[in-house]
């Protein structure tokens, strides 16, 4: 055969699966039906029983042992008619194929179905025969309708008898009147549309029933599926199928079980019977009162006539299930005021809740129709108070010299409120509270929500463990404590305290110390007697005032001070390295008198003190480095006061800078900067926690009462925005300002000469735009995916933003192959440098990206412009920076970081910066570098900016957190919040 040949056993598989079904196979099937009679009753009811066929005398002389069998039949050979023949229930439950296939699988199936149950009566006969009575499954009904599909006729065992499976039947319980006065209970049974005589239905199962007549002398079956009751079932089963009511029960039945039957099962009642309204249910509610404040609920459902009965227990027959839905529909819309979701019942309530319970749920309870309530103990205990707060308040000293107990006396209606529990409940934003005796009162009344308001300000729970305290520090918080009270009993240092920085405005004038070489300012002056006030109290606080204005003389005028005053201990100044230079020279410039120790090294701290222990240096210089290295070696002295030199490095509390500064011991902490908070409140209340430490004690209820409303415009539901928001500003900066003094250039250094500012749009050519836009769109599409997820994807993120940013200076900073692409941005800053250095002028040159400096190098090479340059791999720092003060190279190239701050350069007046930062104040350090006290000359300076570029976003955000820092630290109103997605997605927007 060619392999190109169809096999033929594969031709014929298709055919086979395609053509029409073949006829069954083998000998056909019917179902025989008869009625059989159960062998007569007096016999052992466990001996088997027979069965025997029935006849009309038989069947009605004893109905009930009438049953419906059913057994399998085969057409007789020789006749054709239906016969036993060799066919037995066994044979057709066994593989086989001289029967057909599908017929037998269904008998053996119904077989199944029909002991599927099995009762305790047994028959001698069941290989014959099975009785449908007893079957229970409501699988028989659909199972003998399929017969006929399969073409399995139902028939009648003997001659003459027919069968009809009908669709369905109806069954009824009729309630008819008596002629004695009672009531008869009767099935009233239709098959097939067709009323059934009494006597002859019968049921099969609780699934349907079969009816049957012995009429013109032969024999006539009909079954068909029902819903049958169970009462209507016992009757159909009963060898008398009525049930009688006596006249003197005809009440009771009418009355108390009637709806019950009708409930269960379909009831037909004869018009003559009057039926009465159904029973309605009552819920009884017990309720017991004990003497901890505790009331315990337990219900049941009440019927006339009968017993209660367990709430929620399976519905006894004369329940209602209908009208005790509808009461505890009622009991629903009432029982939220007890605090469950659903009432089911039992229920246990304590303290407050019990309250509720007792004075509001219990009667409304019992208002409604159909419950009762009934109250066991003594209720009257919860009695509420009613009354006006008196709240009174003072303050024991401690031996803590940063704290003091605080005393605080509440009384509503002549009762004293212990405390310590009013402040748990007030501090978890409780509503109300309850007594031990069961008397309670609402926390809701406008003097506790004050009181709540400052207990908030004053300390987490969790540092009042002990009792109520508050800090040395809050001593606004204490005015309004005494604001609120009724009565105020302060301790005495704590009054002098207070009455002490609520002048701090006018704190009086500190004389210059001896040994001072130097004139102060007026504003200097100022600010020295500003911090010897703090040192008397051992208060600490934050010098803020602009770069350039002096702040280390002030602080080193202090030194003078506390020496004069008799303080023997050593001060220490902890600042960045690049400032530790300056801190020797002008100690040794305008305090020659004070020794003074640079540790720039991890060691170098043991020198401070000789052999003897005798302390060898006034003060101690260190940088924010040495001090995380050697943090356990400045801990061990006992230090007179800290210095946190530009402390903007110390602005996050999770970093071992600040949390080295805070386990310092010093009597007092002293800030210096310009920015105390560059992006975001938080860096404030850093360093507010190291100067006073008792100010703000908790970081998330600074965050919830202050960062939430300023910035992010978190309110609550019922305030204003907008006057919120001011009210917690204008709170702010009352609560810091006796810590916090800020001084502007523009307002004390009125002889500083004047400063320009000036934005320098530069268009970017055409090569150079056509790169920027490609690159922007695939950074944009690839950056805003990852924003859902700012956290995670922070770096990808700003690595995208990076290469943007170095992409608006010059394409070779990202890609080495476009490098023939010119910066508009370097010709432009070329061309002012130019003219600046013909014209005998001295510039700055600022930038965060050392890489553009390079190019920059490179072009001013190229150009024949001299210069100078200070980044973060510079050696010999103090060696640059000498060689542009005292050199003649016009222009002085600095990294941001490296040069920011630290430096003081008045030998420039112009002031170039070639990339805008996220942080304004990084940019006025840089700027404050020349224009500050020894500047003649007006200072210029000039923000070079590519147009249609991230740089002009990155602007944006400058003005919101410039807005946010004068707003809290200068004049202004609240506009910034911190950076976040929706920042960085406004980045890229068209």
């Amino acid at each position: 055969m060619s392999s190109r040949d169809p096999d033929p056993a594969v031709g014929s598989l298709w055919r086979a699966l395609t053509a029409a079904s073949d006829p069954p196979r083998g000998i056909p099937l019917a179902l025989g039906l008869d009625l059989q009679q159960r062998s007569a009753r007096g016999r052992s009811p466990w001996a088997p029983k027979t069965l025997t066929a029935a006849t009309a005398r038989a069947a009605a002389a004893r109905p009930e042992d009438v049953v419906l069998a059913v057994r399998p039949l085969m057409p007789s050979p020789s006749t054709g008619a239906w016969v036993k023949g060799e066919v037995t229930w066994d044979v057709l439950r066994r593989p086989g194929d001289r029967f057909a296939a599908a017929q037998a699988r269904w008998f053996a199936e119904l077989h199944g179905i029909a002991r599927e149950v099995r009762t305790l009566t047994t028959y001698s006969d069941l290989a014959d025969w099975l009785v449908l009575d007893t079957v229970e499954s409501r699988l028989l009904w659909p199972h003998l309708a399929e017969a006929d599909r399969l073409g399995i006729p139902l028939v009648g065992v003997r001659p003459g008898s027919t069968v009809e499976l009908h669709a369905e039947a109806a069954v009824e319980l009729a309630v008819r009147p008596a002629d004695d006065g009672g009531l008869e209970l009767s099935p009233r049974v239709s098959v097939g549309g067709e009323r059934v005589e009494r006597g002859t239905p019968r049921p099969i199962g609780a699934t349907g029933l079969y009816a049957y007549d012995f009429a013109d002398g032969g024999l006539r079956i009909g079954l068909a599926p029902a819903t049958i009751g169970r009462a209507a079932r016992d009757l159909l089963a009963a060898a008398t199928p009525v049930a009688a009511v006596p006249a003197s029960e005809r009440g009771e039945f009418l009355e108390q079980h009637f709806h019950a039957l009708a409930r269960r099962e379909r009831v037909h009642t004869d018009p003559r019977v009057r039926i009465p309204a159904p029973p309605r249910p009552v819920l009884r509610v017990r309720a017991t009162t004990g003497e901890d404040n505790r009331v315990e609920l337990s219900s049941t459902w009440a019927y006339p006539g009968t017993p209660d009965a367990p709430f929620g227990a399976d519905g006894a027959s004369h329940r209602d299930p209908e009208a005790e839905g509808a009461v505890l529909a009622a009991v629903a819309a009432v029982w939220p005021r007890a605090g469950d979701a659903d009432f089911t019942g039992w229920h246990t309530a304590q303290g407050l809740d019990a309250a509720d319970l007792v004075a509001h749920v219990l009667p409304a309870l019992e208002a409604l129709e159909g419950v009762r309530v009934d109250v066991h103990g003594t209720p009257g205990r919860f009695r509420e108070l009613t009354g006006r707060p008196e709240i009174v308040v003072s303050t024991v000293e401690t031996t803590d010299p940063d704290w003091f107990d605080l005393g605080i006396i509440v009384t509503i209606d002549g009762r004293r409120i212990p405390f310590t529990p009013l402040f748990s409940a007030l501090t978890l934003r409780r509503s109300r509270m309850m007594l031990a005796d069961g008397a309670h009162f609402s926390l809701r009344h406008p003097a506790l929500d004050r009181l709540r308001e400052l207990i908030d300000e004053a300390a987490e729970l969790a540092e009042w463990e002990t009792g109520p305290r508050i800090s040395r520090y809050q001593q606004s918080l204490w005015a309004d404590f005494e604001d609120l009270a009724d009565q105020s009993e302060p301790a005495v240092s704590w009054r002098a305290a207070a009455e002490a920085l609520r002048g701090v405005r006018t704190v009086p004038d500190a004389p210059e110390p001896a040994g001072l070489a130097a004139s102060l300012r007026p504003y200097q002056r100022d600010g020295f007697s500003w911090l010897a006030f703090l040192w008397a109290n051992r208060l600490g606080g934050i010098l803020a005032d602009d770069m350039g204005l002096g702040k280390t003389l002030q602080v080193l005028t202090l030194f003078l001070h506390a020496r004069a005053a008799g303080e023997a201990r050593p001060f220490l100044v902890v600042a960045p390295t690049s400032v530790l230079g300056v801190w020797r020279e002008e100690a040794a410039r305008f305090a020659p008198g004070l020794r003074v120790t640079v540790a720039d090294t991890t060691g170098a701290l043991e020198d401070v003190t000789d052999a003897a222990g005798a302390d060898r240096s006034d003060a101690v210089v260190t940088s924010y480095a040495v001090l995380r290295l050697d943090e356990r070696a400045f801990q061990d002295v006992d230090w007179a006061m800290l210095i946190l030199d530009e402390a903007q490095f110390v602005k996050n509390p999770a970093t071992r800078a600040h949390r080295a500064a805070a386990g310092l011991r010093a009597d007092a902490v002293y800030a210096l900067t310009g920015t105390p908070l560059e992006n975001t409140l938080s860096e404030l209340w850093a360093i507010l926690a190291l100067t006073a430490p008792g100010l703000f004690p908790s970081a998330a209820r600074f965050r919830r009462d202050y960062i939430g409303p300023i910035e992010k415009g978190k309110v609550p539901e019922n305030q204003e925005g907008g006057a919120f928001r001011t009210a917690r500003l204008s709170r702010l900066r009352r609560r810091i300002r006796p810590f916090v003094l800020r001084r502007r250039k523009e307002d004390v250094a009125v002889e500083l000469p004047a400063k320009q500012e000036q934005l320098l749009h530069v268009e970017l050519g055409a090569a150079h735009r056509a790169l920027y836009d490609t690159v922007l769109q695939r950074e944009r599409q690839k950056i805003l995916g990852l924003l859902a997820d700012l956290d995670r994807n922070r770096f990808i993120v700003f690595r995208s933003i990076t290469l943007l940013r170095l992409l608006s200076l010059a394409p070779g900073l990202v890609d080495p192959e476009r490098a023939g692409i010119r910066s508009a941005k370097l010709d432009a800053l070329v061309d002012q440098l130019s003219d600046v250095a013909a014209e005998g002028h001295r510039a700055l040159v600022f930038s965060q990206f050392t890489s553009f400096l390079d190019l920059v190098e490179e072009r001013l090479n190229a150009e024949g412009i001299a210069h100078v340059r200070l980044d973060g791999g510079t050696r010999r720092r103090e060696e640059v920076v000498a060689r542009f003060r005292d050199g003649d190279e016009p222009v002085f190239l600095v990294s941001l970081k490296a040069g920011g701050f630290g430096l003081t350069l008045t030998e420039a007046d112009y002031v170039f910066l070639l990339d805008p930062w996220w942080n304004p104040a990084a940019e006025s350090q840089a700027v404050d570098r020349t224009h500050r006290i020894g500047q003649t000359r007006p200072v210029f300076v000039y923000r070079l900016i590519a147009t249609g570029t991230i740089e002009e976003k990155v602007v944006a955000l400058q003005e919101r957190k410039a807005r946010l820092f004068h707003a809290v630290m200068d004049a202004g109103e609240p506009f910034a919040r911190a950076l976040t997605a929706d920042d960085i997605r406004g980045l890229f927007d068209a």
